[in-house]
């Protein structure tokens, strides 16, 4: 015997194919959902077809927008010589909590992995070589999770830019090993970016 109606079924099951959602937690939030009355359930239907519908890619930085370019990238009261390289826009809102960095971004939407078959081909790195190349970029600031993927991309972006007049820096090693960076305290994502050094000091 089903212990729910189809239609409730159907809604944890939706609920469940989202990251870190068990069976409980979407029988939790399907719950909540069904008691909504029918105006907040109108609004929050029209939400998500809204960022599925409107959201997309920063044509320069690859972060997220509705319009052509996103807002950093029209901000031009922001530092254009510096550029922080991030895996995933996730890690721009990040960034841009700490309310330190006033520099711009450009994110890789991936990081190099030959065990998973991602390649340099696979993530962003072209874009990046052109705005280095048309773009008044200084320094790079290389700011992925320290993990294999991040170094060997790290490592590999590094080498592009050898013969580019633009310093090439990483954050700090402050950032615990194989911790992603969403999981990062503020405090400690600020001082690794403070004390970030050039990866040619590292060799």
């Amino acid at each position: 015997m089903a212990i729910y109606p189809k239609s409730l079924r159907d809604l944890i099951d939706c609920l469940k194919k989202m990251p870190s959602i068990g069976e409980k937690s979407a029988e939790r939030m399907a719950f909540s959902i069904m008691n909504m009355d029918i105006d907040q359930i109108k609004l929050f239907s029209q939400s998500l077809l809204n960022v599925k519908n409107n959201i997309k890619k920063c044509k320069k930085c690859n972060n997220l927008t509705e319009s052509e370019f996103c807002d950093i990238c029209n901000d031009n009261s922001r530092n254009g010589e510096t550029l922080c390289v991030v895996e995933s826009p996730k890690n721009v809102i990040l960034f841009e909590k700490i309310g330190s960095y006033n520099g711009k971004y450009h994110i890789l939407n991936g990081l190099i992995s030959p065990l998973d078959g991602i390649t340099p081909n696979d993530i962003d790195i072209k874009n990046l070589i052109n705005r280095v190349e048309t773009e008044n970029i200084k320094e790079i600031i290389i700011a992925v999770k320290p993990s294999i993927e991040g170094e060997t991309t790290a490592l590999y972006i590094s080498k592009i830019f050898e013969n580019y007049p633009v310093v090439v820096s990483k954050i700090a090693h402050g950032v615990p090993l194989g911790t992603d960076m969403e999981y990062i305290d503020a405090l400690t994502l600020e001082l690794a970016l403070e004390d970030r050094k050039k990866i040619s000091d590292e060799k």
